[in-house]
């Protein structure tokens, strides 16, 4: 199907399929369920795996530019990864 031939690519996108099939299956269970209380519940153990899913698929990805990206630009990057988790806390 597709031929990938970086690891970290590789890793990058495992992580993402394995999200959306959390994100799936707590789905299913909602409507399962049919309950708020339980849906609810469902819902905040999701809000720990998008973050975390988030942040692991970041370090993947700023590991193989290491090497490849210099210092400088590499510090813009980590700049911004910061800004948007300082940007998102202040909501």
């Amino acid at each position: 199907m597709f031929f990938v031939p970086d690891r970290i690519v590789l890793g990058m996108a495992a992580l993402r399929i394995l999200s959306s099939s959390i994100e799936f299956s707590a789905a299913m269970l909602m409507l399962y369920f049919n309950r708020v209380e339980t849906a609810f519940k469902i819902n905040c153990l999701l809000a720990l795996v998008g973050p975390t899913v988030l942040i692991t698929t970041t370090g993947l990805g700023l590991a193989g530019l290491a090497g490849k990206v210099p210092p400088a630009s590499l510090a813009v990057i980590l700049l911004g990864i910061t800004l948007v988790f300082i940007g998102v806390n202040r909501l």
